[in-house]
This record gives structure tokens, C-alpha cells and sequence, in this order.
């Protein structure tokens, strides 16, 4: 009976307490749109720790984009965003991190999405499932499938990829915002980002609560200015 028990709550962790697999698939694969939620929990003191930074980000000639980019990815990459926010995943706003970025959605313990200053304008990175991207469904980099990644984007010198370190990962560079806003709009690439995301929001609680900027989650989840 113990195990039994144990196994009922591995079942259940992540997103899979209030969001059935198959309701998850359907998603994942465009057959569906799931109701998010009308409220959003929030925590006042948290608003208020990171609000000098959003502030910071908001002067930088890059913002109008960043914003705009983080919504399309709410929207088109993060199951019922308003009901999953922080607990589920989280954005950081000018995070301290070597690589200096602008913004960065985490889940769990994974980084999902980045957006960089590129001069004036915005460079992103996402991280995906290397699976979906080779010829052979295989997490082999030789069977990369870069004539379809190099049309995702508007001109082919405007992505470029990585191998980081794990198990069936892969990251994907993009430079400039009509390029990143032509690879969100692409079928199969939002497909491939929805089952990465995913994955990581079922292995449990965000790791990264105590940096989320509700002031920039204002912007992805429809009440920003």
C-alpha cells in the first residue's frame, strides 16, 4: 500500500494536480485551448522587491520588444499562464547572471526562454528538446534537421544553436525580434517549445519563486501597459 501511494503522488505532481496529460497533449499539439484562470495570486512584498528593476528595464530602448515578445511566448508557449504563474514558472527581470540578459522564464529548475540586449534591439534563446529537432526523432546532434530550423526564422544568419550538457537538450539562438516573432508563429517549432515546457512544469514547483517580477508577468499574462 505504501508504494501505491507513493506512485498516486508522482502521478499527480507538476501540472498533472488540476491538468490532465491528455488535456496537456491536446495543447501541446494546437487541438485545444485550455481556460486559464481569472485572478492572479500575488505576492505584494515580491512586487515590490523587483519593481526598482523593472523599472530599469522599462528606460531601456529594448523594452517596447521584450514585452511584446514575453507576451506572444505567454501566450503561445505557457499552458493557462495566469494559473501557473510563479509557482509553475517565473520570469526574472535583469537577474544577476553572468550573461547579463534582459529577462529569463524559468520552470522548475530549467531556463526556458532568455531574451539580450543586441545593440538597440533584442537576441532570445530558448531551450528545447533536441528529439524534436533531428531528422530521426533521435537525441543524436548529427541528425539535426537544420534546414528546417534555418527556415523558422526570417533570414537563416539569424539563428544558430548549442548542445548544452544533458539528456535530449538542445538550445536555439535567435537575433533580432522579427525573427523571434516568425519562429513563435511557426506550428511545429511552438509545438516543440509547449512539450520542453511542459515537461519541466510537471516535474514540480518553480525553483525560481522568490525572483519573479510580477511586473513584467503583467506584460505576458494581458495587464501590462
Amino acid at each position: 500500500m505504501q508504494g501505491t501511494r507513493k506512485k498516486g503522488r508522482s502521478d499527480t505532481g507538476g501540472l498533472r494536480q488540476f491538468l490532465g496529460l491528455e488535456q496537456q497533449q491536446a495543447w501541446r499539439d494546437g487541438d485545444s485551448e485550455l481556460p486559464d484562470a481569472e485572478e492572479r495570486p500575488e505576492a505584494t512584498e515580491l512586487r515590490f522587491k523587483y519593481l526598482p528593476r523593472y523599472h530599469k528595464l522599462a528606460a531601456r530602448p529594448q523594452a517596447a520588444e521584450v514585452f511584446e515578445l514575453l507576451r506572444l511566448y505567454a501566450r503561445q508557449c505557457i499552458p493557462m499562464p495566469r494559473r501557473t504563474e510563479r509557482f509553475w514558472w517565473s520570469v526574472s527581470c535583469l537577474p544577476s547572471t553572468s550573461d547579463k540578459p534582459l529577462v529569463r522564464v524559468n520552470a522548475s529548475w530549467m531556463e526556458l526562454f532568455t531574451l539580450y540586449a543586441d545593440g538597440d534591439g533584442v537576441r532570445g534563446r530558448f531551450i528545447v528538446h533536441l528529439s524534436d529537432f533531428t531528422t530521426d526523432g533521435s537525441v543524436t546532434p548529427e541528425q539535426l534537421d537544420e534546414l528546417r530550423l534555418t527556415g523558422s526564422v526570417a533570414a537563416a544568419e539569424d539563428i544558430g544553436w548549442f548542445f548544452p550538457n544533458g539528456a535530449d537538450i538542445f538550445g536555439i539562438r535567435v537575433r533580432g525580434a522579427a525573427s523571434l516573432r516568425q519562429l513563435l508563429a511557426t506550428p511545429w517549432m511552438r509545438r516543440a517549445i509547449r512539450r520542453f515546457n511542459l515537461t519541466h512544469m510537471n516535474r514540480g514547483r518553480n525553483a525560481y519563486q522568490a525572483s519573479h517580477s510580477y511586473s513584467v508577468a503583467d506584460h505576458m499574462v494581458g495587464e501590462g501597459g
